[in-house]
Protein backbone atom coordinates (compact mmCIF):
# COMPACT_ATOMS: atom_id res chain seq x y z
CA UNK A 1 0.00 0.00 0.00
CA UNK A 2 1.22 3.87 -0.91
CA UNK A 3 1.55 6.43 0.80
CA UNK A 4 -1.59 8.09 -1.17
CA UNK A 5 -3.38 5.26 0.04
CA UNK A 6 -2.38 5.36 3.67
CA UNK A 7 -3.47 9.00 3.00
CA UNK A 8 -6.92 8.36 1.57
CA UNK A 9 -7.80 5.78 4.35
CA UNK A 10 -6.74 8.34 7.80
CA UNK A 11 -8.90 10.50 5.86
CA UNK A 12 -12.43 8.48 5.51
CA UNK A 13 -12.08 7.13 8.74
CA UNK A 14 -11.72 11.00 10.24
CA UNK A 15 -15.19 11.55 7.97
CA UNK A 16 -16.61 8.66 9.12
CA UNK A 17 -16.03 9.59 12.39
CA UNK A 18 -17.65 13.55 11.74
CA UNK A 19 -20.57 11.40 9.92
CA UNK A 20 -21.54 9.74 13.18
CA UNK A 21 -22.21 13.43 14.61
CA UNK A 22 -23.56 14.95 11.89
CA UNK A 23 -25.40 12.21 9.83
CA UNK A 24 -23.76 13.29 6.24
CA UNK A 25 -22.34 10.52 3.92
CA UNK A 26 -18.78 11.43 3.75
CA UNK A 27 -17.50 12.01 -0.57
CA UNK A 28 -13.41 11.02 -0.93
CA UNK A 29 -13.62 13.02 -3.89
CA UNK A 30 -14.73 15.94 -3.21
CA UNK A 31 -12.13 16.14 0.00
CA UNK A 32 -9.53 15.13 -2.48
CA UNK A 33 -10.87 18.19 -4.83
CA UNK A 34 -10.88 20.68 -1.97
CA UNK A 35 -7.37 19.18 -1.06
CA UNK A 36 -6.25 20.49 -4.70
CA UNK A 37 -7.74 23.41 -4.35
CA UNK A 38 -6.13 24.47 -1.55
CA UNK A 39 -2.79 23.96 -3.06
CA UNK A 40 -3.62 25.51 -6.06
CA UNK A 41 -4.84 28.44 -3.93
CA UNK A 42 -1.41 28.74 -2.10
CA UNK A 43 0.63 28.87 -5.14
CA UNK A 44 -1.29 31.39 -6.83
CA UNK A 45 -1.67 33.37 -3.72
CA UNK A 46 1.14 35.71 -5.05
CA UNK A 47 0.00 36.05 -8.54
CA UNK A 48 -3.83 36.76 -7.99
CA UNK A 49 -2.73 40.00 -5.02
CA UNK A 50 -0.72 41.52 -7.85
CA UNK A 51 -3.75 40.90 -10.30
CA UNK A 52 -6.61 42.01 -7.89
CA UNK A 53 -4.25 45.04 -6.76
CA UNK A 54 -3.84 45.77 -10.68
CA UNK A 55 -8.11 45.58 -11.30
CA UNK A 56 -8.24 47.95 -8.46
CA UNK A 57 -6.11 50.20 -9.40
CA UNK A 58 -6.84 50.75 -12.80
CA UNK A 59 -10.53 50.87 -11.64
CA UNK A 60 -10.39 53.70 -9.52
CA UNK A 61 -8.37 55.57 -11.88
CA UNK A 62 -11.20 54.97 -14.23
CA UNK A 63 -13.93 56.06 -11.87
CA UNK A 64 -11.36 59.43 -11.61
CA UNK A 65 -11.70 59.88 -14.96
CA UNK A 66 -15.75 59.47 -15.11
CA UNK A 67 -16.05 62.28 -11.99
CA UNK A 68 -13.80 64.32 -13.63
CA UNK A 69 -15.62 63.94 -16.80
CA UNK A 70 -19.34 64.63 -15.25
CA UNK A 71 -18.04 67.47 -13.19
CA UNK A 72 -16.57 69.07 -16.38
CA UNK A 73 -13.05 69.64 -14.58
CA UNK A 74 -10.51 67.70 -16.72
CA UNK A 75 -6.84 68.73 -15.86
CA UNK A 76 -3.31 68.37 -17.13
CA UNK A 77 -2.73 65.62 -14.95
CA UNK A 78 -6.51 63.95 -16.38
CA UNK A 79 -5.13 64.29 -19.77
CA UNK A 80 -2.08 62.47 -19.15
CA UNK A 81 -3.57 59.59 -17.16
CA UNK A 82 -5.94 59.35 -20.62
CA UNK A 83 -3.00 59.11 -22.70
CA UNK A 84 -0.71 56.75 -20.65
CA UNK A 85 -4.38 54.20 -20.55
CA UNK A 86 -4.77 54.69 -23.78
CA UNK A 87 -1.31 53.34 -25.13
CA UNK A 88 -0.84 50.24 -23.08
CA UNK A 89 -2.01 48.12 -25.37
CA UNK A 90 -2.86 48.31 -29.18
CA UNK A 91 -6.12 45.97 -29.07
CA UNK A 92 -9.34 47.72 -27.72
CA UNK A 93 -10.39 44.68 -25.59
CA UNK A 94 -7.51 45.40 -23.55
CA UNK A 95 -8.21 49.02 -23.01
CA UNK A 96 -12.02 48.80 -22.82
CA UNK A 97 -12.04 46.63 -19.99
CA UNK A 98 -15.60 47.86 -18.61
CA UNK A 99 -17.06 47.53 -21.86
CA UNK A 100 -15.94 43.53 -22.45
CA UNK A 101 -17.22 42.66 -18.68
CA UNK A 102 -19.53 40.40 -17.38
CA UNK A 103 -20.54 42.99 -14.61
CA UNK A 104 -21.55 45.62 -17.56
CA UNK A 105 -23.52 42.50 -19.03
CA UNK A 106 -25.36 41.08 -16.00
CA UNK A 107 -26.15 45.13 -15.11
CA UNK A 108 -27.87 45.59 -18.60
CA UNK A 109 -29.63 42.22 -18.22
CA UNK A 110 -30.95 42.96 -14.99
CA UNK A 111 -31.90 46.92 -16.01
CA UNK A 112 -34.09 45.43 -18.94
CA UNK A 113 -35.99 42.85 -16.87
CA UNK A 114 -36.47 45.79 -14.50
CA UNK A 115 -38.20 48.06 -16.64
CA UNK A 116 -40.41 45.19 -17.66
CA UNK A 117 -41.73 44.44 -14.36
CA UNK A 118 -44.26 46.51 -13.03
CA UNK A 119 -43.15 49.49 -11.38
CA UNK A 120 -42.50 49.33 -7.44
CA UNK A 121 -45.51 51.09 -5.32
CA UNK A 122 -43.61 53.52 -3.25
CA UNK A 123 -46.29 53.40 -0.39
CA UNK A 124 -45.93 49.68 0.28
CA UNK A 125 -42.70 49.91 1.23
CA UNK A 126 -42.09 49.01 4.63
CA UNK A 127 -38.88 49.43 6.74
CA UNK A 128 -35.22 49.88 4.98
CA UNK A 129 -35.41 51.21 1.62
CA UNK A 130 -31.70 49.78 1.60
CA UNK A 131 -33.88 46.54 1.08
CA UNK A 132 -35.32 46.41 -1.91
CA UNK A 133 -33.89 45.40 -4.92
CA UNK A 134 -33.75 48.05 -7.45
CA UNK A 135 -32.63 50.19 -4.45
CA UNK A 136 -29.67 47.79 -4.75
CA UNK A 137 -29.59 48.18 -8.84
CA UNK A 138 -29.89 51.71 -8.61
CA UNK A 139 -26.30 51.81 -6.59
CA UNK A 140 -24.36 49.38 -9.06
CA UNK A 141 -26.06 51.60 -12.36
CA UNK A 142 -24.26 54.49 -11.21
CA UNK A 143 -21.40 53.32 -9.95
CA UNK A 144 -20.59 51.80 -13.33
CA UNK A 145 -22.13 54.81 -15.22
CA UNK A 146 -19.33 56.74 -13.57
CA UNK A 147 -16.44 54.25 -14.99
CA UNK A 148 -18.35 54.12 -18.73
CA UNK A 149 -17.80 58.09 -18.39
CA UNK A 150 -13.93 57.50 -18.17
CA UNK A 151 -13.63 54.59 -20.59
CA UNK A 152 -15.30 56.41 -22.77
CA UNK A 153 -12.33 59.09 -22.87
CA UNK A 154 -9.46 56.57 -23.27
CA UNK A 155 -11.20 54.86 -25.44
CA UNK A 156 -11.53 58.25 -27.78
CA UNK A 157 -7.85 59.09 -27.22
CA UNK A 158 -6.93 55.37 -28.45
CA UNK A 159 -9.05 56.56 -31.25
CA UNK A 160 -6.73 59.56 -32.19
CA UNK A 161 -3.88 58.41 -31.46
CA UNK A 162 -4.66 55.30 -34.22
CA UNK A 163 -6.46 57.31 -36.79
CA UNK A 164 -4.00 60.97 -36.77
CA UNK A 165 -1.90 58.93 -39.26
CA UNK A 166 -4.89 58.91 -41.63
CA UNK A 167 -6.39 62.78 -40.84
CA UNK A 168 -4.86 64.37 -37.87
CA UNK A 169 -6.67 67.58 -38.62
CA UNK A 170 -9.85 65.86 -37.38
CA UNK A 171 -8.79 65.79 -33.63
CA UNK A 172 -9.02 69.88 -33.81
CA UNK A 173 -12.29 70.16 -36.24
CA UNK A 174 -14.29 67.87 -34.30
CA UNK A 175 -13.89 67.56 -30.24
CA UNK A 176 -16.86 65.59 -29.34
CA UNK A 177 -16.05 62.35 -28.99
CA UNK A 178 -18.89 60.33 -30.41
CA UNK A 179 -19.48 63.21 -33.08
CA UNK A 180 -15.60 61.87 -33.97
CA UNK A 181 -16.43 58.37 -34.13
CA UNK A 182 -18.99 58.24 -36.12
CA UNK A 183 -17.49 60.86 -38.44
CA UNK A 184 -14.62 57.93 -38.75
CA UNK A 185 -17.38 54.83 -39.56
CA UNK A 186 -18.81 57.55 -42.03
CA UNK A 187 -15.44 58.12 -44.08
CA UNK A 188 -14.07 53.91 -43.74
CA UNK A 189 -11.97 53.48 -46.31
CA UNK A 190 -12.28 56.19 -48.52
CA UNK A 191 -9.93 57.64 -50.22
CA UNK A 192 -11.19 60.78 -50.99
CA UNK A 193 -12.78 62.42 -48.09
CA UNK A 194 -14.12 65.14 -49.57
CA UNK A 195 -16.58 63.04 -51.31
CA UNK A 196 -18.02 61.36 -48.35
CA UNK A 197 -21.78 62.48 -47.17
CA UNK A 198 -21.40 63.91 -43.13
CA UNK A 199 -24.88 65.04 -43.16
CA UNK A 200 -26.74 64.70 -40.56
CA UNK A 201 -23.13 63.40 -38.32
CA UNK A 202 -21.65 67.39 -38.17
CA UNK A 203 -23.20 70.48 -38.50
CA UNK A 204 -23.18 72.76 -41.82
CA UNK A 205 -20.27 74.63 -40.49
CA UNK A 206 -17.66 71.88 -39.28
CA UNK A 207 -18.71 69.79 -42.50
CA UNK A 208 -17.73 72.24 -44.44
CA UNK A 209 -14.60 72.87 -42.25
CA UNK A 210 -13.78 69.25 -42.84
CA UNK A 211 -13.88 68.87 -46.43
CA UNK A 212 -11.66 71.87 -47.20
CA UNK A 213 -9.33 70.27 -44.72
CA UNK A 214 -9.43 66.64 -45.89
CA UNK A 215 -8.59 68.17 -49.74
CA UNK A 216 -5.04 69.36 -48.14
CA UNK A 217 -4.30 66.81 -45.32
CA UNK A 218 -0.96 64.44 -45.30
CA UNK A 219 -2.41 61.58 -43.87
CA UNK A 220 -1.83 58.40 -45.50
CA UNK A 221 -4.45 55.31 -46.77
CA UNK A 222 -5.00 53.01 -43.85
CA UNK A 223 -4.07 49.38 -44.22
CA UNK A 224 -6.99 46.57 -43.81
CA UNK A 225 -5.61 45.70 -40.38
CA UNK A 226 -5.39 48.80 -38.89
CA UNK A 227 -8.75 49.82 -40.43
CA UNK A 228 -10.25 47.18 -38.55
CA UNK A 229 -8.83 47.47 -35.04
CA UNK A 230 -9.77 51.34 -35.57
CA UNK A 231 -13.61 50.52 -36.63
CA UNK A 232 -13.52 48.09 -33.87
CA UNK A 233 -13.04 50.89 -31.46
CA UNK A 234 -15.38 53.31 -33.03
CA UNK A 235 -18.23 50.66 -31.74
CA UNK A 236 -16.85 50.14 -28.70
CA UNK A 237 -17.14 53.84 -28.24
CA UNK A 238 -20.56 54.12 -29.13
CA UNK A 239 -22.11 50.92 -27.31
CA UNK A 240 -20.61 52.62 -24.29
CA UNK A 241 -22.31 55.85 -24.72
CA UNK A 242 -25.09 53.63 -25.82
CA UNK A 243 -24.77 51.65 -22.42
CA UNK A 244 -24.33 54.47 -20.41
CA UNK A 245 -27.77 56.40 -21.75
CA UNK A 246 -29.44 53.14 -20.44
CA UNK A 247 -28.11 53.11 -17.48
CA UNK A 248 -28.97 57.04 -17.28
CA UNK A 249 -32.76 56.64 -17.91
CA UNK A 250 -32.98 53.47 -15.31
CA UNK A 251 -31.70 55.97 -12.80
CA UNK A 252 -33.61 58.51 -13.29
CA UNK A 253 -36.68 56.76 -13.61
CA UNK A 254 -36.14 54.47 -10.13
CA UNK A 255 -34.42 57.67 -8.32
CA UNK A 256 -38.04 59.59 -7.87
CA UNK A 257 -39.54 56.14 -6.39
CA UNK A 258 -36.67 55.33 -3.85
CA UNK A 259 -35.84 59.40 -3.10
CA UNK A 260 -38.63 61.60 -4.27
CA UNK A 261 -37.43 64.69 -2.37
CA UNK A 262 -33.93 64.41 -2.50
CA UNK A 263 -34.49 63.74 -6.29
CA UNK A 264 -36.22 66.75 -6.98
CA UNK A 265 -33.72 69.12 -5.07
CA UNK A 266 -30.34 67.53 -5.84
CA UNK A 267 -31.34 65.82 -9.62
CA UNK A 268 -31.42 61.81 -9.57
CA UNK A 269 -27.61 61.64 -10.68
CA UNK A 270 -26.44 63.57 -7.98
CA UNK A 271 -28.84 61.67 -5.49
CA UNK A 272 -27.64 58.17 -6.60
CA UNK A 273 -23.93 59.45 -6.26
CA UNK A 274 -24.81 60.97 -2.85
CA UNK A 275 -26.23 57.57 -1.39
CA UNK A 276 -23.25 55.65 -2.90
CA UNK A 277 -20.92 57.47 -1.29
CA UNK A 278 -22.76 57.79 2.01
CA UNK A 279 -23.54 54.14 1.83
CA UNK A 280 -27.17 53.73 2.04
CA UNK A 281 -30.01 56.32 2.39
CA UNK A 282 -30.51 55.90 6.10
CA UNK A 283 -26.58 56.21 6.81
CA UNK A 284 -26.71 59.29 4.47
CA UNK A 285 -29.99 60.78 6.58
CA UNK A 286 -27.55 60.85 9.42
CA UNK A 287 -25.01 62.95 8.18
CA UNK A 288 -25.67 66.85 8.95
CA UNK A 289 -25.39 69.57 6.22
CA UNK A 290 -22.17 70.70 7.01
CA UNK A 291 -20.73 67.05 5.90
CA UNK A 292 -22.87 66.42 2.89
CA UNK A 293 -21.48 68.97 0.96
CA UNK A 294 -17.50 67.67 0.80
CA UNK A 295 -19.00 63.90 0.62
CA UNK A 296 -17.72 62.54 -3.23
CA UNK A 297 -14.65 65.00 -2.45
CA UNK A 298 -11.96 63.84 -4.77
CA UNK A 299 -8.69 62.85 -3.35
CA UNK A 300 -5.87 62.93 -6.44
CA UNK A 301 -3.37 61.43 -4.43
CA UNK A 302 -4.66 58.07 -4.76
CA UNK A 303 -4.06 57.89 -8.21
CA UNK A 304 -1.07 59.71 -8.41
CA UNK A 305 -2.67 63.01 -9.64
CA UNK A 306 -1.83 66.80 -8.20
CA UNK A 307 -4.09 68.02 -6.09
CA UNK A 308 -2.92 71.79 -6.96
CA UNK A 309 -5.68 72.25 -9.26
CA UNK A 310 -8.77 70.67 -7.00
CA UNK A 311 -11.32 72.67 -5.10
CA UNK A 312 -10.88 72.03 -1.31
CA UNK A 313 -13.99 71.27 0.77
CA UNK A 314 -15.70 70.61 -2.42
CA UNK A 315 -17.86 67.43 -3.92
CA UNK A 316 -21.24 65.76 -5.35
CA UNK A 317 -23.36 69.02 -4.60
CA UNK A 318 -20.87 71.46 -5.81
CA UNK A 319 -20.78 69.79 -9.14
CA UNK A 320 -24.25 69.07 -9.54
CA UNK A 321 -26.34 70.92 -12.14
CA UNK A 322 -28.48 73.06 -9.53
CA UNK A 323 -24.38 74.72 -8.26
CA UNK A 324 -23.18 74.74 -11.68
CA UNK A 325 -25.84 76.74 -13.29
CA UNK A 326 -24.90 79.55 -10.54
CA UNK A 327 -22.34 82.17 -11.98
CA UNK A 328 -19.00 80.97 -9.68
CA UNK A 329 -19.26 84.07 -7.50
CA UNK A 330 -22.65 82.52 -5.89
CA UNK A 331 -21.37 78.90 -6.09
CA UNK A 332 -20.26 78.23 -2.66
CA UNK A 333 -23.14 79.86 -1.01
CA UNK A 334 -25.64 77.94 -3.57
CA UNK A 335 -23.50 74.73 -2.50
CA UNK A 336 -24.16 75.81 1.50
CA UNK A 337 -27.98 76.46 0.76
CA UNK A 338 -28.62 73.25 -1.15
CA UNK A 339 -26.57 70.89 1.47
CA UNK A 340 -28.73 71.87 4.14
CA UNK A 341 -32.17 71.43 2.29
CA UNK A 342 -30.52 67.96 0.86
CA UNK A 343 -30.52 67.16 4.90
CA UNK A 344 -33.38 67.50 5.16
CA UNK A 345 -34.86 66.11 2.30
CA UNK A 346 -32.85 62.89 2.75
CA UNK A 347 -34.36 62.27 5.78
CA UNK A 348 -38.07 63.03 4.77
CA UNK A 349 -36.88 60.45 1.96
CA UNK A 350 -35.90 57.82 5.18
CA UNK A 351 -39.01 57.87 7.05
CA UNK A 352 -41.47 57.78 3.84
CA UNK A 353 -43.16 60.47 3.81
CA UNK A 354 -44.00 63.13 1.18
CA UNK A 355 -43.88 60.15 -1.09
CA UNK A 356 -45.24 62.48 -4.03
CA UNK A 357 -41.89 64.47 -3.57
CA UNK A 358 -43.87 67.79 -2.86
CA UNK A 359 -41.88 69.03 -0.17
CA UNK A 360 -38.66 68.55 -2.62
CA UNK A 361 -40.25 70.59 -4.95
CA UNK A 362 -40.83 73.19 -2.59
CA UNK A 363 -37.56 73.41 -1.49
CA UNK A 364 -36.18 73.65 -4.67
CA UNK A 365 -38.38 76.58 -5.26
CA UNK A 366 -37.12 78.27 -2.41
CA UNK A 367 -33.92 77.94 -3.77
CA UNK A 368 -34.44 79.22 -6.87
CA UNK A 369 -36.37 82.36 -5.55
CA UNK A 370 -32.95 82.70 -3.77
CA UNK A 371 -30.90 82.48 -6.55
CA UNK A 372 -33.17 84.98 -8.49
CA UNK A 373 -32.85 87.36 -5.74
CA UNK A 374 -29.14 87.02 -5.55
CA UNK A 375 -28.91 87.44 -9.32
CA UNK A 376 -30.59 90.89 -9.52
CA UNK A 377 -28.29 93.78 -10.17
CA UNK A 378 -27.40 96.40 -7.66
CA UNK A 379 -29.00 99.71 -8.13
CA UNK A 380 -26.75 101.99 -10.24
CA UNK A 381 -25.26 104.92 -7.83
CA UNK A 382 -26.62 107.70 -9.79
CA UNK A 383 -25.38 111.45 -9.26
CA UNK A 384 -28.44 113.43 -7.62
CA UNK A 385 -28.45 117.20 -8.27
CA UNK A 386 -27.88 119.34 -5.33
CA UNK A 387 -31.45 120.87 -4.60
CA UNK A 388 -32.80 124.30 -5.78
CA UNK A 389 -31.38 126.82 -3.08
CA UNK A 390 -34.15 129.41 -1.38
CA UNK A 391 -33.23 132.60 -2.62
CA UNK A 392 -35.75 133.65 -0.49
CA UNK A 393 -35.97 136.41 2.51
CA UNK A 394 -35.41 134.31 5.62
CA UNK A 395 -37.21 134.94 8.44
CA UNK A 396 -35.39 136.18 11.30
CA UNK A 397 -35.73 136.91 14.71
CA UNK A 398 -36.06 140.46 15.61
CA UNK A 399 -37.47 142.86 18.83
CA UNK A 400 -37.18 145.70 20.94
CA UNK A 401 -33.87 143.86 22.69
CA UNK A 402 -32.61 142.92 19.39
CA UNK A 403 -32.76 146.10 18.09
CA UNK A 404 -31.12 147.80 20.93
CA UNK A 405 -28.32 145.18 20.95
CA UNK A 406 -27.85 145.99 17.13
CA UNK A 407 -28.05 149.78 17.93
CA UNK A 408 -24.48 149.15 20.22
CA UNK A 409 -22.62 148.56 17.30
CA UNK A 410 -24.10 150.06 14.25
CA UNK A 411 -22.18 153.15 12.89
CA UNK A 412 -23.24 156.79 13.75
CA UNK A 413 -23.89 159.25 11.42
CA UNK A 414 -20.22 161.27 11.84
CA UNK A 415 -18.46 157.66 11.39
CA UNK A 416 -20.76 156.96 8.54
CA UNK A 417 -19.76 161.14 7.15
CA UNK A 418 -15.77 160.43 7.61
CA UNK A 419 -16.25 157.43 5.80
CA UNK A 420 -17.39 158.77 2.60
CA UNK A 421 -15.38 161.03 -0.02
CA UNK A 422 -15.86 163.63 -2.28
CA UNK A 423 -15.16 163.36 -5.76
CA UNK A 424 -12.67 165.84 -6.80
CA UNK A 425 -11.72 167.02 -3.44
CA UNK A 426 -9.05 166.23 -0.95
CA UNK A 427 -9.82 165.52 2.58
CA UNK A 428 -8.68 167.13 5.66
CA UNK A 429 -6.31 165.24 7.62
CA UNK A 430 -6.19 165.03 11.67
CA UNK A 431 -3.82 163.40 13.63
CA UNK A 432 -5.15 161.06 16.21
CA UNK A 433 -3.23 158.82 18.52
CA UNK A 434 0.14 159.86 16.18
CA UNK A 435 -1.80 158.25 13.35
CA UNK A 436 -3.00 160.39 10.39
CA UNK A 437 -6.72 160.15 9.88
CA UNK A 438 -8.73 161.12 6.87
CA UNK A 439 -11.92 163.05 7.74
CA UNK A 440 -13.99 162.28 4.77
CA UNK A 441 -17.05 164.66 4.28
CA UNK A 442 -17.16 165.61 8.08
CA UNK A 443 -17.72 169.73 7.82
CA UNK A 444 -18.60 169.47 3.95
CA UNK A 445 -22.67 168.16 3.97
CA UNK A 446 -25.53 169.83 4.61
CA UNK A 447 -28.33 170.29 7.18
CA UNK A 448 -28.09 168.76 10.64
CA UNK A 449 -26.89 165.56 12.46
CA UNK A 450 -29.95 162.76 12.19
CA UNK A 451 -30.32 161.35 15.32
CA UNK A 452 -31.75 157.95 16.02
CA UNK A 453 -35.43 158.17 15.30
CA UNK A 454 -37.36 156.63 18.21
CA UNK A 455 -40.70 156.26 18.31
CA UNK A 456 -42.93 158.64 21.00
CA UNK A 457 -44.43 155.74 22.38
CA UNK A 458 -41.25 153.65 23.70
CA UNK A 459 -39.77 156.71 24.95
CA UNK A 460 -39.09 156.78 29.38
CA UNK A 461 -41.87 158.64 30.69
CA UNK A 462 -40.93 161.46 32.98
CA UNK A 463 -42.84 163.40 35.62
CA UNK A 464 -43.67 167.22 34.28
CA UNK A 465 -41.73 168.98 37.19
CA UNK A 466 -38.58 167.41 35.66
CA UNK A 467 -39.36 168.20 31.90
CA UNK A 468 -37.89 171.38 32.00
CA UNK A 469 -34.70 169.86 33.12
CA UNK A 470 -34.72 167.17 30.54
CA UNK A 471 -35.49 169.51 27.67
CA UNK A 472 -32.91 170.42 24.96
CA UNK A 473 -31.21 174.14 25.56
CA UNK A 474 -31.95 175.16 21.49
CA UNK A 475 -32.50 173.70 18.93
CA UNK A 476 -29.11 171.96 16.52
CA UNK A 477 -27.67 171.98 19.62
CA UNK A 478 -25.76 168.97 21.40
CA UNK A 479 -24.65 170.20 25.52
CA UNK A 480 -22.11 168.06 26.89
CA UNK A 481 -21.00 169.19 30.20
CA UNK A 482 -20.16 173.26 30.27
CA UNK A 483 -19.83 173.31 26.03
CA UNK A 484 -22.12 172.97 23.66
CA UNK A 485 -21.74 171.98 19.83
CA UNK A 486 -24.08 173.53 17.13
CA UNK A 487 -23.96 172.46 13.73
CA UNK A 488 -25.02 175.86 11.13
CA UNK A 489 -25.12 175.11 7.44
CA UNK A 490 -22.79 178.48 7.00
CA UNK A 491 -19.89 177.70 9.24
CA UNK A 492 -20.62 174.19 9.91
CA UNK A 493 -19.92 172.99 14.00
CA UNK A 494 -19.23 175.65 16.27
CA UNK A 495 -18.45 175.69 20.30
CA UNK A 496 -21.20 177.76 22.04
CA UNK A 497 -21.36 178.58 26.01
CA UNK A 498 -24.62 177.47 27.33
CA UNK A 499 -24.24 179.11 30.30
CA UNK A 500 -24.49 182.44 28.22
CA UNK A 501 -28.03 180.96 26.76
CA UNK A 502 -29.27 180.47 30.32
CA UNK A 503 -28.65 184.36 30.98
CA UNK A 504 -30.18 185.45 28.40
CA UNK A 505 -33.22 183.48 29.22
CA UNK A 506 -33.42 184.64 32.57
CA UNK A 507 -32.72 188.49 31.99
CA UNK A 508 -36.09 187.98 29.36
CA UNK A 509 -37.44 186.47 31.50
CA UNK A 510 -37.16 189.08 34.14
CA UNK A 511 -38.11 191.76 31.77
CA UNK A 512 -41.20 190.10 30.95
CA UNK A 513 -42.33 190.03 34.12
CA UNK A 514 -41.54 193.86 34.43
CA UNK A 515 -42.99 195.21 31.36
CA UNK A 516 -46.32 192.93 32.43
CA UNK A 517 -46.60 195.43 35.55
CA UNK A 518 -44.42 198.08 35.24
CA UNK A 519 -44.50 198.41 30.91
CA UNK A 520 -45.45 202.35 29.58
CA UNK A 521 -47.84 199.98 27.15
CA UNK A 522 -49.37 198.22 30.21
CA UNK A 523 -53.21 199.81 31.20
CA UNK A 524 -53.91 199.86 34.61
CA UNK A 525 -55.83 197.10 35.76
CA UNK A 526 -59.73 197.86 37.08
CA UNK A 527 -60.31 196.77 40.20
CA UNK A 528 -63.66 195.70 41.35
Amino acid sequence: MSFDDDLLADLNDLDDLDNEYSGEVANPKTNLQDADELMNDSDLEDGGDNINENTSREKREISALGEASSNGAIGEEHIALIGRLASRSSSIRSIAKVRYSNELALLLNNIASSQNAIDIDRQTIIGRIEDSPDYQLVLQANDISTQIAGEVLVVHRFLVDHYKVRFPELETLVRNPIDYARTIKAIGAAKDITKVELEGILPNATRMVVTVTASTTVGRILETEELQRIEEACDCLLELVDSKQRIVSFIESRMPLIAPNLTAVVGSAAAARLIVEAGGLTALSKIPACNIQVLGKTHHSSTGMSSLTTKKHVGIIYYSEAVRSVPEDFRNKMMRKLSAKCALAVRIDAQHESVDGSVGKKFREELDAQVEKLLVAAPTNEIKPLPIPDDGPKRRRGGRKVRKAREQFMPSELQKQRDRLQFGKFQEEVVVMDEMEGSGMLGHSMGRVRATQMSNNKKPKVAKKYEKYMRAPTSGAVTSGLASIAFTPTQGFEIANPQSNSDEHKNKKAKTMHDRYFGSSTPFLKKQ
